[in-house]
């Protein structure tokens, strides 16, 4: 009886040190983290592993670096498992799964066959679109991941853009037609409980250079209706979360920030005009076109500002410096001692998070 009675108290107090933990300011940084891993497999001293058991980070990226290529499903499962298993709060398990040339799960890898956006654009039946994207979401579900950064809902409008049309990742040159296409990949997606992540706010599709090596200005070919298709979603309630994009468009800032950066576009344009509530993830934090230009801590600074709720970084871009988690928690909270950051702000994306993955994600009460 005695022994029952000790053991129900314990759990009590396991349960309220989790509560204290879950409502520390800390653990409120971390779930705006999301980060890349090193390997293929687990090692025993892993330092990911660490910050997720403490609540220093909120989620994981994973690249096509990070599957055997062997035996890859079952490889996969485990690391996207163990990872998550060691949470006191669900990760987001993210992936950039758009098919086409942005798709990590390969077909070499016994993954199922993708096809592009500007594929499916051409095609416009809508049943092609679902199917493809029903493939994919219950794939990513049942890998164990719960984020998939697409669709890409930039316009085509620049046909000769890099990183966009170049490369088949636009539907389409027409806003509504870019619309519909989305919402059914969404749809397909929440289907199999897969959050949705729209990019690349306010707009990548009339740029001329890639973001990835530097500074990406469209100040001069931007066109209004490039946030039609973020517009039209919002309206219908069709938007899990938004990524922004590190272009400059003096038309939306006039200072040429960045739009991962300006509060002019995610706060001002996003979320006052467009009445967007819900998250929003940076593009990835080491891309060229932010650190060679602004350094980390200005980075993190601005971003959150801004109106960012959920930093990346990959540790997959070419020539980038290693960001540490622990580095990235000492520049918020320094920033918060300065007054440069508010814990309002914090509580603010934390809100949204917390939100996000009580929708849609399970294990969150």
């Amino acid at each position: 009886m005695k022994k029952g009675f000790v053991a129900v108290l314990m759990l009590i107090a396991g349960f309220h040190a989790k509560a204290q933990v879950i409502d520390s300011l800390d653990f409120k940084i971390g779930q705006m983290l999301l980060v890349g891993y090193p390997g293929k497999e687990i090692s025993p001293d892993d330092a990911t592993i660490k910050d997720i058991k403490e609540g220093k980070v909120g989620g994981i990226i994973l690249f096509e670096k990070n599957i055997s290529p062997t035996n890859s499903y079952i490889k996969l499962k485990q690391l996207t498992w163990t990872l998550q298993k060691e949470a006191p709060l669900p990760l987001f398990m993210a992936i950039d799964q758009e098919g086409g040339r942005v798709n990590r799960l390969k077909e070499k890898y016994g993954f199922p066959k993708t096809v592009s956006a500007a594929y499916l654009g051409q095609v416009a039946n809508m049943d092609s679109t679902r199917f493809y994207a029903e493939m994919t979401a219950s794939t990513l579900a049942g890998l164990g991941f719960n984020v998939n950064f697409a669709p890409v809902v930039d316009l085509a409008i620049n046909k000769n853009n890099p990183v966009i049309a170049k490369i088949d990742r636009s539907y389409s040159e027409n806003p509504d037609s870019v619309a519909m296409q989305a919402e059914q990949v969404i749809e397909a997606h929440r289907k199999f409980n897969i959050v949705t992540v729209l990019k690349h706010f306010p707009g990548h599709g009339s740029s001329h250079s890639d973001t990835h090596l530097g500074i990406a200005d469209v100040t001069e070919y931007w066109q209004a209706k490039e946030v039609s298709p973020y517009s039209t979603l919002i309206k219908d309630g069709e938007i899990d979360a938004v990524m922004t994009a590190h272009i400059v468009n003096k038309k939306l800032d006039k200072k040429g920030l960045p739009g991962t950066l300006s509060k002019s576009i995610v706060t001002g344009l996003l979320r006052d005009s467009l009445n967007y509530d819900g998250v929003v993830f940076s593009d990835d934090m080491q891309m060229h076109a932010i650190t060679k230009h602004y350094g980390l801590e200005k980075s993190i600074k601005l971003s959150i500002q801004a109106g960012v709720d959920v930093l990346i970084f990959s540790n997959n871009i070419q020539g980038s410096e290693n960001r540490t988690v622990d580095t990235v928690h000492d520049i918020i909270m320094k920033l918060i001692k300065s007054g440069d950051l508010t814990e309002a702000r914090i509580d603010e994306s934390y809100r949204r998070i917390l939100k996000l993955k009580r929708e849609r994600i399970k294990g969150v009460e």
